[in-house]
Formats: structure tokens, sequence, C-alpha cells
């Protein structure tokens, strides 16, 4: 590709308190083989010396002729700091890395040069990796769609063979302000890729670039503020779940019977997870009131049944666990 002519990339990083991960994040942007790029960062309200440390970065990504945005904003969350960026990227395309991961040195320039040489197709996913803070490979990080069918936004939604991190996607401007004309999205504490990716998905398909361009760390600090009690996941559950009818009904192209369907699925979904969540923190109360959701939607199967007495008999409970591990 001409350097000359290359198209520029928006790339948009949120982020909050990340200074112990951030300085090896910066130096895989900067020493990309690509350079045409807007680099926009969104300081989510650190009160680590963040700022410090991408301030010590700014002549060396002047210096390789990469434009640095910064911007700081009082603590909101992943999903306000990226509309930060939404609101003014300027690039022939998009990318949205988060700040303790690592970009291959030509994550950039590889997904351009597939996106310029491949004209009908406005979203591209590299493969990936999930490495250790020491850079080991843990395991890979594929897209495999199910046999005999590749249909993404349904598989985005039940969370079916994807991942979900927004360094190893790059979609065309052009087609993701077609899709999300506000360059906003819906303002959450979590589920930010769901909604940038699923109004592209919807009308477009999603091609892969067959090389591991993207690493995702895996470090202790990555679940540190997961929840972990019932109470905190199921709340999870019921947040993940607005956010997806939310996003679904914001797509304009989706007509309204067939936003009744997806809405149908994610409630099922989650209907199952709450169920799930009960029995695994043996909640029998909770777990009855699940069941019963389950089984008032239509949805309720043999194995739910069997799994909720077992919640009140520890011989059956002992014959489903040999009976998983037998299985495994």
């Amino acid at each position: 590709m001409n350097e000359n002519s290359s198209p520029l990339v928006s790339m948009i990083t949120p982020c909050y308190n990340g200074a112990k991960y951030l300085p090896r994040f910066l130096e895989s942007v900067l020493q990309q083989s690509y350079k045409n790029i807007e680099f926009i960062f969104i300081d989510d309200g650190s009160t680590d010396n963040t700022k410090d440390i991408v301030s010590n970065y700014s002549n060396g990504f002047h210096d390789a002729g990469i434009k640095l945005v910064y911007i700081y904003q009082e603590n909101q969350g992943q999903a306000a700091a990226l509309n930060q960026g939404l609101a003014i990227f300027t690039g022939k395309y998009l990318t949205w890395p988060d700040s303790d991961d690592i970009l291959h040195v030509d994550n950039v320039k590889n997904r351009v040069e597939f996106l310029e040489h491949n004209p009908s197709c406005n979203i591209v996913l590299c493969d990936s990796e999930i490495v250790d803070i020491a850079g080991n490979t843990i395991r890979p990080y594929k897209r495999i769609p199910p046999e005999g069918e590749d249909n993404f936004f349904l598989d985005l939604i039940l969370g079916r063979n994807v991942f979900y991190t927004g360094g190893a996607y790059m979609v065309r401007t052009k087609t993701f302000l077609e899709c999300i004309p506000s360059r906003k999205i819906f303002v959450s504490s979590g589920g930010q890729n769901w909604q940038m990716l699923l109004p592209v998905l919807y009308s477009n398909k999603c091609k892969y670039l067959h090389e591991t361009l993207y690493f995702l760390v895996e470090h202790d600090d990555s679940h540190s503020r997961d929840p972990k009690t019932f109470d905190q996941l199921l709340s999870r559950t019921f947040e993940h779940e607005a956010i997806l009818i939310n996003t679904i009904n914001s797509i304009n192209e989706i007509p309204t019977e067939e936003k009744l369907q997806y809405q149908k699925i994610v409630e099922s979904k989650y209907r199952r997870k709450r169920f799930s969540l009960a029995i695994s923190f043996k909640k029998q109360t909770e777990a009855k009131r699940y069941m019963n959701d389950l089984k008032s939607s239509g949805s309720l199967r043999l194995r739910d049944h069997v799994l909720y007495l077992s919640t009140h008999n520890r011989l059956i409970l002992f014959a489903v666990k040999t009976k998983q591990k037998i299985f495994k």
C-alpha cells in the first residue's frame, strides 16, 4: 500500500486506572507498521498516573506520525468514554482496542489492506490469542461459526462462538455511521461491544482475517471487578438483558415483528441464566421462581426440573454431577 495514499484509521481506547499495563499497550500502538492513525485515548476519570504515562508517550507518537488525542472525563464507564471518541473520530476505518491488551505490529496494516482489497466487505475480524502477563499463549481466541451457518448477529446475542474485544474488529466508518448515525451508544456499565457491533452486523456480513493480530492479556486484575455474589451476578443478568433489548430496538432496519422475535430470544436466554445462577448458588426459593418463569414461557426442559430437584436431594445432585463428569 502506498504510504502517501494510506487511509486514516481511528482507534478509540477508553481507560480507567490502567497505569499498570498501559505502557505495553501504548508501545504496541506506537510500533504499528501502519502509521496513519488517529489515536483517541479517553481517560475515564483515572486516579492513578494514567495521564502522566500517556503524556510521556506524546512525543513518541508525534515523531511516529500518529495523531494522539487525549481526553479526560469524570468516571462514567467505558460506554460513556467510547461516546467521547465516537463524537469526534474522522478516519476511514474504526477500531476500539482495550488499554490492557496488545496489538500485533501489523494489526492495523493487515486489516486495512484486507478492507481495501475487499470493497464489498464492511467489517473484518482477525484471530486473537489470550495471553498471560508474560505474553505466553493461554489459548487461541477465534470465531468458529456453527456448522453450515454463519449468523453472526444472532451468535452475538446468544454469546455463541464469539468474542467481543473491539481491538480485533475493524469497521468502515461510512458503514458504522449509517448504522449508528447518532455517534452514540447507550450509557451503561457494560455491554458496549454489543452496541458497537450489533447494528453493523445486522445488515453486513463480517469477514475473517485468519491471522493472529490481537492479544488479550489475562491477569488477576481482569477479574477483580467481576461480580461474585449471587445478587451481583443476578443484577448483571437484568442489566445485560436490558442492554441487548435496547440495542435491538434501536436498529431501525429490523422490522417490528422480527424485533419481537429477538426480544423473546433474549428474554429466554436470561431466564435460563437466572435459573442456572440460582441452582449454582443453591438458592432454592429463587430457583423455584425462575423455574416457574421457564415453565410459564414454555421453555422448561426435563433437565431443568431435575436440576431443581437436585437442590433438595443430595442423591439427585450426586447423580447429576456424576453424569456431567462422564460426558465431559
